[in-house]
């Protein structure tokens, strides 16, 4: 058996609820893994509330976990027993004490990484280097604007970006997450309720335009980064925390050549080179102290409830995590 958050319906944090499952013996190519720290992401309330319709009910949510191998499945052989390993999968079951994870999925921690910063930054760190290595290579003499930076991915884009050379210009929800954006190096912090923002963006870049915006608001922010760009820049839209984005007119690109793109880390994460390249450079940026991730919100996994108001109600910085 083992300790679940079930969710049987859509809706509020409420309908989270802790339960006991059965867990069999672990199939071909498959690990046994016992939980030691559980990531909580945006993604996790989407899927929740029923904006992501990607979670078939009654299921168990949650995307990104480390832990340790209890059991291995027949024909697995680059796993053994007591592996530390951390994880990220779209067909979620991570808010579990335990769980049966496909060994194609598992990911070997370095010694310097712990079980709680790879439940924290795996899909974080992941998603950072797809943005900036990827998505868009930032370089010496870039300039980018950097959405709700004092969150957890925003904190590893401000750390990452700077390091490669580039001006960061981070935006904040308020005030007293300013100090966090600027300590992860950005360059100009600005709070998202400036009335002025697009204005004081235009101030600081002197008329040219960021290279590329990195936004996971959505809805409040998306005109926002479209103005902000330069000739030929970027507009690289991974997440919606405000709301979707409204329909817009294609054409809008056209005033500056600009491009416009909406990357899901998943899609890069299917092909096993592709994600174990992104996992060492991560793994690697993370040991070299280039990032370093903030664990704002720690809370056992039967507070799983608590963990989803707290995120939706922009009450936390960094990151959050559950432990079993």
């Amino acid at each position: 058996m083992a300790t679940a958050i079930v969710l049987r319906e859509f809706g509020g944090p409420e309908r989270l609820r802790c339960e006991e499952v059965a867990l069999a013996d672990p199939g071909p190519g498959e690990l046994r893994v016992r939980h030691t720290a559980v990531g909580v992401n945006f993604h996790d309330v989407y899927v929740r509330s029923g904006l992501y319709r990607t979670l078939p009910l009654p299921g168990i949510p949650g995307i990104e976990a480390s832990g340790v191998i209890e059991a291995v499945g027949p024909g697995v052989a680059d796993f053994a027993e007591g592996d530390r390993i951390c994880y990220v999968t779209g067909s979620y079951g991570a808010y579990a004490s335990a769980r049966n994870l496909p060994s194609s999925l598992a990911l070997r921690l370095p010694a310097g990484v712990s079980d709680e910063i790879a439940a924290a930054g795996i899909l974080k760190g992941l998603t950072a280097c797809m943005l900036l290595r990827y998505e868009y290579p930032v370089a010496a003499g870039d300039t980018v604007l950097i959405h709700a930076a004092a969150g957890g991915v925003g904190q590893l884009l401000c750390r990452w970006a700077r390091h490669l050379g580039a001006t960061v210009i981070a935006t904040v929800g308020d005030a007293r997450k300013e100090a966090i954006a600027l300590a992860c190096g950005a360059h100009h912090v600005l709070t998202s309720q400036d009335a002025g923002l697009a204005t004081r963006i235009n101030e600081i870049t002197r008329g040219r335009g960021v290279s590329v915006a990195y936004d996971s608001v959505g809805r409040d922010s998306f005109q926002i980064s479209l103005a902000a760009l330069a000739d030929f820049g970027r507009l690289v839209n991974f997440g919606q925390s405000s709301g979707p984005v409204p329909p817009f007119e294609v054409s809008q690109l056209a005033a500056k050549s600009n491009a416009l793109s909406r990357p899901i880390v998943f899609h890069y994460l299917r092909d096993a080179t592709r994600r174990h390249r992104l996992a060492s450079e991560t793994f690697e940026a993370l040991a070299d102290g280039v990032l370093a991730v903030d664990i704002g919100l720690r809370l056992p996994l039967t507070d799983a409830a608590e963990a989803h108001r707290a995120l939706e109600a922009r009450e936390t910085t960094g990151s959050t995590i559950l432990i079993p």
